[in-house]
């Protein structure tokens, strides 16, 4: 698949199938992300992959999922992630651009975890408190974003609607995400 069609295919995933994801693509989409361009070349985030069943659970209750289709957007029992990335920011190495530096690295886990077959959305809504507790992160990090990760457990389609923000799910429980017309947005030479 080439980039440009991953990037085209590309939508957040919500619910997952409860295949374990391989160590080694685990360790590839961190790569992928610690290759992001980044700001000064400072190099400030760092990554926690959790994937034991038991921490997954305790970080589960900690995330919010999907505000626009609460609770019908949250993954049940047999549709939670298999797998987890944190991205942490190393509050000695961060700039003034560091959300920028997430955004590369974020979006650089997703596409390449989506050209394996695998699912993820970023959140950020996160009890950072307990989570910094529950995965021992120290006070000189900041915990940022955090991807769920797992096997695509249902479709999203991405669809032409400048009326709403707002996802939905059909009733064959596939997401459905309003982006702005190609048109609305792009401007050559002048607004």
């Amino acid at each position: 698949m080439d980039v440009i069609e991953i990037i085209k295919q590309r939508r957040s995933i919500r619910k997952f199938k409860q295949d374990p994801i391989d160590d080694e693509i685990l360790k590839e989409l961190v790569d992928c992300a610690r290759l992001a361009p980044c700001a000064s070349n400072k190099q400030p985030l760092e990554f926690i992959v959790v994937k034991d069943k038991e921490i997954c659970d305790k970080v589960f209750e900690n995330l919010g999922w999907a505000s626009y289709i609460s609770p019908k957007g949250t993954p049940k029992e047999g549709e939670k992630p298999t797998a987890y990335i944190f991205i942490l920011v190393n509050k000695h190495r961060a700039t003034k651009w560091i959300g920028h530096d997430i955004g590369a690295a974020f979006e650089n886990i997703l596409l390449a975890a989506w050209s394996k077959g695998i699912g993820g959305c970023p959140i950020v809504t996160i009890n950072r408190e307990n989570v910094r507790e529950i995965l021992k992160v120290p006070d000189d990090y900041e915990i940022d974003t955090v991807i769920p990760l797992g096997y695509k457990g249902h479709e999203s389609f991405a669809e032409d609607n400048d009326e709403t923000v707002e996802y939905y799910i059909d009733e064959n429980s596939n997401f459905h995400v309003p982006k702005r017309p190609l048109e609305k947005v792009i401007h050559f030479d002048k607004f």
